[in-house]
């Protein structure tokens, strides 16, 4: 169910739905926001792999001071800013989506597009009608515009994206990279958690990212978004095309 944020100004009575007014006035300027001493998130926007059309994109991350303002809409040569997320989408109108922090907590609202911004499903506003302000909680999923012509070209597809709020850098790194382990001198064999059956020896398998380990042919699915990977497991997002120029010193320091 989605939560409205708390306006701070009085509302006006009005029978159309999603009339309700938006804080933008109440927003502080960006300026001296770390010489304030305000609250710090870090947001993480990975893609939400629901189709084999999913859009895949860059993984994008912020260290989000509260009350700033960060503008989300189609990708331009004209306006790249820190403050500024955007996506090569036709279907995402330049100025479709605001995003911000308050009291720590993030929240978002349309900003009169024309082919809508989704929470969790469901539609913000109508068509060019600014939206009110949606409380955001960890692992919501956001939409921006639907599929044009069934989303077979790239360029035309929805944009389609999952929150990871405040977390830890690849919490799963402790999970084992091996199918077998050692405990108490017995052997544990580990199973894939797609079929079910053993990870044997001689077998060809999966490391994910997170450490989770899968049979490649029960994987092989899951890698239809390639580069994007979502574990099963974790639902930890990875780039499988992220370089792998690591020394064997850093691992092992």
């Amino acid at each position: 169910m989605l939560t409205a944020a708390t306006l701070t100004a009085p509302t006006s009575s009005s029978s159309r739905p999603f009339s309700a007014p938006s804080e933008t006035t109440n927003i502080p300027d960006n300026s001296n926001l770390q010489e304030n001493g305000k609250l710090t998130s870090h947001l993480r926007i990975v893609p939400h792999l629901d189709t084999s059309r999913s859009l895949v994109f860059t993984v994008i991350e912020r260290d989000v001071t509260d009350g700033t303002l960060l503008k989300i809409g189609r990708f331009t040569d004209k306006y790249a800013s820190p403050t500024r997320i955007t996506f090569k989408s036709k279907v995402v109108s330049r100025g479709h989506a605001e995003l911000w922090t308050k009291n720590g907590k993030f929240y978002i609202r349309d900003t009169k597009s024309s082919s809508g911004t989704f929470l969790n499903h469901v539609r913000l506003s109508p068509p060019n009608q600014e939206s009110r302000p949606f409380l955001l909680n960890d692992g919501d999923v956001i939409q921006l515009g639907v599929d044009y012509q069934g989303g077979t070209e790239e360029i035309y597809r929805s944009v389609k994206m999952r929150l990871e709020i405040n977390h830890s850098a690849m919490g799963c790194r402790d999970s084992n990279f091996s199918g077998i382990k050692e405990e108490d001198e017995d052997i544990h064999v580990e199973e894939c958690c797609i079929c079910l059956y053993a990870l044997a020896p001689l077998q060809s398998l999966f490391v994910a990212p997170c450490s989770h380990t899968f049979h490649y042919k029960c994987a092989r699915p899951l890698l239809m978004n390639h580069p994007g990977f979502l574990c099963p497991l974790c639902r930890s997002y990875a780039d499988l095309d992220a370089s792998v120029a690591i020394e064997a010193s850093e691992v092992s320091g």
